[in-house]
């Protein structure tokens, strides 16, 4: 015990001292250092992936945005069409004197088809129109009218005639299909309409 209670030596102390340091330091390292580096890297790598879903959140934000843009602009610009109900000809054969005008047309209607609640009016149409202006003009009438339709097949064909006076004279004569849609709903059937069947889109 008389050694313990001696005074340390001067060599002894600064050994003393410099083992303190040691393990303060050491003890830092284990229990301040090494944690805290490990929650930075983790913060870090939680940021990356944080910084990744956010950039695909910006694009889907980004990509919603133009997509009701582009509904809004339509929806500035656009009409509104509807699907009658059957039978809607009376109607249909209106429209299509009202779009034609005094050009030459024929048109050849089609059995009506139905799948479901669904009609389709299938038309062949032929008119001449002195200029494919005109025949732009006759085809962005047909849709944009109310009544729902789908025009296909469309053929152009331009054809140069004389007239009695000599004069040379170009018209285009237009063959297109034109499939008007209706509905059941609200409806009366007749005899017109085939019995309820599927059929190919």
């Amino acid at each position: 015990m008389k050694l313990l209670s001696r005074d340390f030596t001067l060599r002894e102390k600064i050994l003393l001292l410099l083992l303190s340091i040691f393990l303060l330091g050491l003890l830092y390292y284990h229990f301040v250092d090494e944690p805290v580096r490990a929650d930075l890297a983790t913060a870090a790598s939680e940021k990356a992936a944080l910084e990744i879903e956010l950039g695909a959140v910006e694009q889907k934000v980004a990509q919603l945005e133009r997509m009701k843009k582009e509904i809004d602009d339509q929806a500035d610009n656009s009409f509104v069409s509807f699907m009658p109900s059957y039978n809607n000809s009376g109607a249909v054969n209106l429209l299509l004197n009202d779009v034609l005008g005094d050009l030459g047309y024929y048109i050849t209607f089609s059995n009506v088809t139905r799948s479901g609640n669904q009609i389709r009016r299938s038309i062949s149409l032929q008119f001449s129109a002195p200029d494919y202006r005109t025949v732009e003009s006759v085809l962005s009438r047909l849709t944009s009218a109310q009544f729902r339709c789908l025009i296909e097949d469309v053929a152009c064909t331009t054809v140069n005639t004389r007239s009695a006076r000599g004069d040379d004279r170009a018209s285009v004569n237009v063959n297109a299909t034109v499939t008007f849609y209706e509905t059941m709903v609200d409806g009366t059937a007749d005899a017109g309409l085939p019995e309820e069947k599927a059929v190919e889109k």
